[in-house]
Formats: C-alpha cells, sequence, structure tokens
C-alpha cells in the first residue's frame, strides 16, 4: 500500500522534532506515519485555508507539527511541515498560523522561481 502523501521536513520543523524528549519524538513520528496511509481528523486537521497540523497526544503533552500542502501538478501528494509547538492552550495560537501562511508564500515563490 503506497502512502497518499508524503512529508517534506522543513529545517524549523526537524530541530522541533530533534528537541523533543525521544519518546515523543517518536510517537509523532508514529503518527504522522499513521496519517500517511489512513485519514484521521484526530491526527491530521485543517486548521485554516492553508494550515493543518499533525496532533500527538504524548504523556499529557499535546505536540503540533504545522504544515501546508504543495500541490504539484494540481495533485496533493507532498505535505511541508514547518515547524512545530508544544500547545498549551485549546486554541492554536494565530501567530502560529501566520507563520505557517508566510512560510508557505515564501516556499511557493522559491518553488517557482527554481
Amino acid at each position: 500500500m503506497n502512502p497518499k502523501f508524503e512529508v517534506e521536513f522543513l529545517p524549523e520543523a526537524i530541530e522541533f522534532l530533534d528537541n523533543l524528549e525521544e519518546k515523543a519524538r517518536e510517537k509523532v513520528y508514529y503518527n504522522i506515519k499513521k496519517t500517511q496511509y489512513l485519514n484521521d481528523n484526530e491526527l491530521f486537521k485543517k486548521i485554516s485555508e492553508f494550515v493543518w497540523e499533525f496532533r500527538t497526544l504524548y504523556n499529557g503533552n499535546a505536540y503540533r507539527l504545522f504544515s501546508f500542502w504543495d500541490n504539484i501538478n494540481g495533485k496533493e501528494t507532498l505535505v511541508v511541515a514547518t515547524h512545530g509547538i508544544v500547545k498549551k492552550t485549546q486554541k492554536t495560537p494565530s501567530k502560529e498560523i501566520k507563520k505557517v501562511e508566510e512560510i508557505r508564500k515564501q516556499y511557493l515563490i522559491n518553488r517557482k522561481n527554481k
């Protein structure tokens, strides 16, 4: 069975994951892998027009890895993970959503110029 999409991790996302405790990091990667094969809104959720988040709950902590789709040739086959946070409140901070939107804009400009 082939994955529904691939995931590209930008440097800030890698840094976030690298700084997590090992078991938490393993759980986040496990959940990301799971979403590549199964539709699960609890693990991969759309939070605004272009912003999605990989969601992991581990040891009472809510880990969020923000991302967006890169529609290559009109097909959603690549998810770009931008950065992550350990969420402390129910509501996603609007500054994190804005950050993803800005990274997405720059990413698309850079891709177009290649």
